[in-house]
């Protein structure tokens, strides 16, 4: 128990770290020009990780490392009954962990009611930093059911989970972010890994670009299966964010997100429905 204490801390000041800094290069370099302020939108986003947080810890026994440990222990999974050499183990299982990211991100847009609690996400006006934690409570908790049993089934090793699960919230902040790199510098960081621009295009109110740049960390999983989009149709400057039955304000307080996979429209985003 202690271990996992400490590995959360790990985690929170990564993540503390990696937010402040993407904060303060939005304010100094933005990419665009914002539709709401920053304190309502901020508490909520932030509010929902949070709440996201204490329901996983609650309702569940287990999280990620703790599985990953459970696993070394028992021999259960692929690289507890192969021998791979431990930084090829280290190494797929970060690829691994990140391909099922990918795949469980094309799934939230592809089932109606995963949909449902993911156009929480999606109903964002605006895209920044705090946009990378602003998921419901229960696709958190659901995420974390999975990425436990895809560490059962792996046997990755603990110290792989505690770095994937670093790297997925940094990117995820990072990828979000309302920052404006020079062109060549993300035309080069987007060969492999998945940049501002690239997902902002993810989140487009046009369905069509919607369905497009799932990844969080690698960029390869949308080039591999051709989901990848290079830049948004009107431009970053003259795209729209967000979901278009989602576009007051006022209805998109904390309060609202908890409720809206209930009572919100879902529109017609599932990728099944077209």
């Amino acid at each position: 128990m202690a271990g996992l204490a400490s590995d959360a801390a790990v985690r929170a000041v990564y993540f503390v770290g990696v937010l402040t800094l993407m904060a303060v290069s939005e304010a100094v370099f933005p990419r665009r020009s914002r539709v709401q302020p920053r304190t309502g939108r901020w508490f909520a986003n932030l509010a929902m990780i949070g709440l996201g947080n204490i329901l996983t810890r609650a309702a569940s026994p287990v999280v990620p490392v703790g599985v990953a440990a459970l696993a070394a222990e028992r021999g259960w999974g692929l690289f507890n009954a192969v021998d791979f050499p431990p930084g090829v183990a280290f190494a797929l299982a970060l690829i691994l962990l990140d391909g099922l990211i990918y795949f469980q991100h094309v799934l939230t847009h592809a089932l109606p009611t995963l949909w449902r609690l993911h156009m929480v996400h999606h109903a964002d006006l605006d895209l920044d930093c705090t946009t990378g934690v602003r998921f419901h409570p229960v696709e958190i908790f659901l995420s974390a059911v999975l990425k436990s049993a895809a560490v059962a089934a792996l046997g990755a090793p603990v110290k792989a989970v505690v770095a994937f699960e670093i790297l997925l919230n940094s990117c995820s902040v990072f990828n979000h972010a309302n920052v404006k790199l020079p062109f060549l510098l993300d035309r080069f960081v987007r060969t492999l890994l998945v940049t501002p621009d690239m997902h902002r295009v993810h989140h487009s109110v046009i369905i069509r670009e919607t369905h497009s740049n799932f990844g969080f960390c690698l960029s390869w999983w949308d080039r591999l299966f051709g989901t990848y989009k290079a830049q948004p149709e009107k431009g970053h400057d003259g795209m729209t964010i967000g979901l278009s039955q989602f576009r007051n304000p006022a209805q998109l307080g904390f309060r609202h997100l908890l409720i809206l996979p209930i009572v919100g429209d879902p529109g017609r985003q599932p990728i099944n429905r077209h």
